[in-house]
């Protein structure tokens, strides 16, 4: 695994890389009982998972405050950490189970980083978190219509929004209500990739989000801005 992640992330240290081989084995581990992964394939793990994480790597200033909502395994915002452990990461989930999981790789990586149980819709109602972020960050969460709804009212005024996306044409277009309502703004950055088409989104919070963002849980899926 180690030379697979050497490959995929070139010029990588070796504390680092260690980082990466025990999160790796952690995953797969912890995939025997829960479902966490359908890719596990050490290449494919480096590569569509750790190195895919780390596309928002140079859009991140240092020490900045950042959320991964639906994190799931820890993607993308356990990868960007290892790089960065400057950044001040907070890890959202809706399942318990994650969450421990989440717990464990921290406390083995030696790594800070805040993991909060909650549905990205009642997170984002929340005093503590609300309107404080400098960045979110979110990847294979939903289409770009709910992800906005979930994720600009955590953001600060002049805050971004990454979404990990494939070719984002498509979602771009239709969101553009959402971004509206949202008073936020919108640009795509293209990601080399030798397995399929990759893109951010970066979107922009303008002004502070209405008080009716996000609707209570289930509703952004359920009936997209």
């Amino acid at each position: 695994m180690r030379e697979k992640i050497r490959q995929a992330i070139p010029n990588i240290t070796e504390e680092a890389c260690d980082k990466f081989v025990a999160y790796y084995e952690l995953l797969i581990d912890w995939n025997t009982r829960m479902n966490l992964t359908a890719i596990t394939e050490p290449m494919d793990v480096a590569k569509k998972h750790f190195a895919d994480s780390l596309a928002a790597l140079p859009l991140l200033q240092s020490g900045a405050k950042v959320v991964d909502v639906g994190t799931g395994a820890g993607f993308p915002g356990i990868p960007l950490l290892i790089l960065r452990p400057d950044l001040k990461m907070t890890l959202v989930d809706s399942l318990q189970k994650r969450i421990t999981f989440l717990e464990t790789v921290l406390k083995t990586l030696e790594l800070p980083a805040e993991c909060v149980h909650a549905r990205a819709e009642d997170f984002g109602r929340l005093p503590a978190y609300r309107g404080q972020f400098d960045f979110a960050v979110s990847r294979a969460v939903a289409n770009l219509s709910v992800l906005l709804e979930l994720t600009v009212p955590l953001l600060k005024v002049g805050g971004k929004s990454i979404c990990y996306k494939g070719d984002a044409a498509d979602e771009l277009n239709a969101a553009r209500g959402a971004l509206h309502l949202l008073h936020a703004s919108a640009e795509t950055v293209s990601v080399e990739a030798d397995y399929g088409a990759r893109s951010l989104i970066v979107c922009t919070k303008n002004a502070p989000t209405p008080n009716l963002y996000p609707r209570k849980a289930g509703m952004p899926a359920k009936k997209p801005l």
